[in-house]
C-alpha cells in the first residue's frame, strides 16, 4: 500500500491523532484500568474487521496508541520502490474508527501529550557500525534497515527507540543526540521550558521541523515536528 504524504495526512482531519516520526499517535484518557481494557477489546475487534491493529500501551489514566504500516511503499527520486514502515490509508481508516469508538466510550483524547524519542548518531560509516548497534540494541541483525531504506536500527517489537545515522563532520563535538518528536501545538512550550531551565537555543533555522537546544554542558537535543502533516486553513 502506498505511503501517505504529510499533506495527505493533514487533510485527513484526524483530530485526535498526531503524526510523529513514522507513525500516527494518540492518547486517550481513562478513569481506570478496566475502562481502558474494555476500550482495547473493542479496538481489537475493529482491527480484526480492517485487518490491521494499533500498537497499544495502557497506564494509570491513559491508553497510548500508535498506528503504522509495516509494508508501505516508498518510491525514491529514481522511481525505485522500497518497503518501509510508514502511514498508509489503512492507518487513517483505523484511526477514524478508533476515534469513533473512543467517543462511544466517552473517552477524551489528549493529542498534545503524545511524544516519541529517537536516537541520532553522527558517523561517516553507518554501514560498518550499524551491525554492532543492531546487536546491542535488539540482539538481531535484522533490525538494521528494518522498515527503512537506510541503515537505521529499528526494533520490530518497539522495545527500544529507533537509532538513525547522520553525517558526521570532520570533528563532531557530539556524536549522539536525542530527537524528541512532539505534537505541533506543544513544540514552542517544550522549547521554552527547556530554555527556562537553563538550556540554550542552538539552531532554529529549520523550525518548526527541527529546533536544536543544548544543556549547560553543551549536550544537544532536537525538538522535532512534522510540519507537513499540519492542517492549514
Amino acid at each position: 500500500m502506498e505511503m501517505l504524504t504529510g499533506e495527505q495526512i493533514a487533510t485527513s482531519d484526524l483530530t485526535d491523532w498526531r503524526k510523529l516520526a513514522q507513525g500516527l499517535h494518540a492518547r486517550f484518557l481513562i478513569d481506570d484500568f478496566r475502562a481502558g481494557a474494555r476500550f482495547l477489546v473493542e479496538l481489537g475487534e475493529a482491527g480484526d474487521a480492517l485487518g490491521h491493529h494499533p500498537i497499544a500501551s495502557i497506564g494509570a489514566g491513559y491508553v497510548d496508541l500508535k498506528l503504522i504500516s509495516d509494508h508501505a511503499v516508498y518510491r525514491d527520486g529514481e522511481g525505485t520502490e522500497h518497503v518501509v514502515e510508514w502511514v498508509t490509508q489503512r492507518d487513517v481508516d483505523l484511526a477514524r474508527r478508533i476515534s469513533e469508538i473512543a467517543a462511544d466510550h466517552r473517552l477524551d483524547a489528549d493529542p498534545g501529550a503524545v511524544s516519541v524519542i529517537e536516537l541520532g548518531l553522527d558517523t561517516a560509516r553507518s554501514a560498518t557500525i550499524a551491525p554492532v548497534w543492531a546487536a546491542l540494541l535488539t540482539g538481531s541483525g535484522d533490525a538494521q534497515g528494518h522498515g527503512s531504506p537506510s541503515d537505521e536500527i529499528r526494533d520490530a517489537t518497539g522495545r527500544v527507540p529507533n537509532l538513525w545515522f547522520g553525517d558526521a563532520g570532520e570533528d563532531p563535538q557530539q556524536r549522539f543526540h536525542l530527537e524528541v518528536y512532539v505534537a505541533p501545538e506543544v513544540a514552542d512550550e517544550r522549547i521554552a521550558a527547556a530554555l527556562a531551565a537553563g538550556g540554550t537555543l542552538v539552531d532554529d533555522s529549520k523550525s518548526p521541523w527541527l529546533t536544536v537546544v543544548a544543556d549547560q554542558d553543551g549536550n544537544q537535543g532536537v525538538v522535532c515536528v512534522d510540519a507537513s502533516a499540519i492542517k492549514t486553513d
